[in-house]
């Protein structure tokens, strides 16, 4: 059993409570045992005592969309390296998308992570498993034998679900079984052979282009079909002005959807990707400025419900070739705190919203524990310094694989520590008293 921590003079942001203030926070047997005023709980202290002011103390960040690349490609990431980048980054939980290999379409892959994951201890993983046998869009997974193994939704991310029946089905299939869809919305005849987004650019640089209506095709027809069958969906990485549209309007009728966006797409355009830049290549691409500004806007205003990273590892030599050839995706983990603070430091929104779209959010979307410092929830706490500056270096990545075009920002904000149920899994220690 862990020993009591108290986390005393820090901003305690809870959306779900309606908090934010200076308090308290006492932990004990891995639970939150009390929140109060400042000075109210030190008398109940045998353990850590963590003098936190400054500093935001929230609920434990939820990354709902992330790459761990174990079984089959542990030379990019681990299961273990990507939690343990998970919990750097203020992360207690993640999702991990299914396109290992072998895919995680049945029990025997779930139960493998699930086993991983506790052995290492970094964070709490909840397997998503693939909406087709293998992925390959033929007939649907076993979604009863992977929600009865601990999957939590079914997505073929990574790939879109071409036929519109298969997809269909999966919403029904996936309702009775409680698990929740999630889609990566891409036309692949319009996309087929893009490497970066359509228009001037990619012409100047001579690639072939993705125009943004390949994700909003395949929006259209997902949002389509959620309203039909009367399930949920849940929409993947948006990166489009027309997709946040299209969400928006299907919010307004009434269907159930969420959608997400990651930090790349709120931070960087296209412009990333000049120079061959094989850092910035990823699917769905970089898009432009008018785009950057929707996904922003549609953060402020609820038309996107989380960010998530999409958290995606590729080893060097997958990166370092030429552009039409380099794998796409980039890590995410270690730099969405900083990216997300960007926001908040610009009135984007406030860090209440910021708390939403990282934490509360997500679990409730996923349906998992979390986002919530209630007292009797377990103790999955994480402490931001909004004002931390560092450079994001290639030495300080703890992720197997080194892929980001952040490298050399300087950023502001980080997580220094990370507590799950009650364990710290993550310290900067020269950066708070104890």
């Amino acid at each position: 059993m862990p020993e009591p921590i108290l986390l005393k003079n820090g901003r305690v942001i809870d959306p779900a409570n309606g908090i934010d203030q200076l308090l308290d926070v006492l932990i004990v047997g891995g639970k939150i045992n009390a929140v109060s005023q400042p000075g109210t709980l030190s008398a109940r202290i045998d353990g850590l005592v963590y003098d936190l002011q400054g500093k935001w103390v929230v609920p434990g960040l939820i990354d709902m969309h992330v790459h761990l690349r174990e079984p089959g490609q542990e030379y990019k990431e681990t299961i273990a390296t990507g939690t343990c980048a998970a919990a750097a980054g203020g992360f207690t939980a993640v999702a991990s998308m299914p396109n290992t290999k072998p895919v995680n379409d049945n029990q025997t892959v779930t139960v493998f992570i699930l086993t991983k994951a506790a052995e290492a201890g970094f964070a709490r993983v909840y397997p998503v498993g693939a909406i087709s046998s293998g992925s390959k869009g033929e007939q649907l997974a076993e979604f009863g034998d992977l929600r009865q193994a601990g999957a939590v939704a079914v997505s073929d991310d990574g790939l879109p679900v071409g036929n519109n029946q298969l997809m269909r089905r999966a919403l029904e299939y996936a309702g009775n079984h409680d698990l929740l869809v999630i889609s990566h919305a891409e036309d692949l005849s319009l996309s087929h052979n893009g490497t970066m987004n359509y228009g001037p650019l990619a012409t100047r640089l001579g690639l072939q282009g993705i125009p943004p209506v390949a994700e909003e095709i395949m929006i259209y027809r997902d949002l389509a079909l959620a309203e039909f069958t009367g399930r949920p969906i849940h929409i993947a990485h948006v990166s489009t002005r027309e997709s946040l549209a299209l969400i928006r309007r299907a919010k307004a009728k009434g269907v159930a959807v969420t959608a997400e966006t990651a930090p790349h797409y709120f931070t960087l355009t296209e412009l990333a990707v000049d120079g061959y830049n094989t850092l910035a290549k990823m699917n769905p691409p970089l898009r432009t400025e008018a785009d950057v500004v929707a996904v922003q806007e549609a953060l402020r205003d609820g038309t996107l419900d989380a960010i998530a990273t999409d958290h995606a590892p590729h080893s060097e030599i997958e990166k370092e070739m030429e552009f039409d050839l380099a794998a796409n995706g980039i890590i995410g983990l270690e730099t969405a705190v900083p990216l997300t603070l960007r926001l908040v430091r610009e009135n984007q929104f406030d860090a209440r919203r910021m708390v939403e779209l990282l934490s509360l959010n997500p679990a409730r979307i996923l349906g998992v524990p979390g986002g919530t410092l209630s007292v009797g929830a377990p103790a999955d706490i994480t402490i931001i310094d909004p004002e931390k500056k560092f450079i994001f270096t290639e030495e300080s990545i703890l992720s197997k694989s080194k892929n980001s075009p952040f490298i050399g920002w300087e950023l502001q904000g980080k997580a220094v520590l990370t507590i799950l149920e009650g364990r710290i899994t993550w310290r900067q220690d020269s950066d708070f008293s104890s």
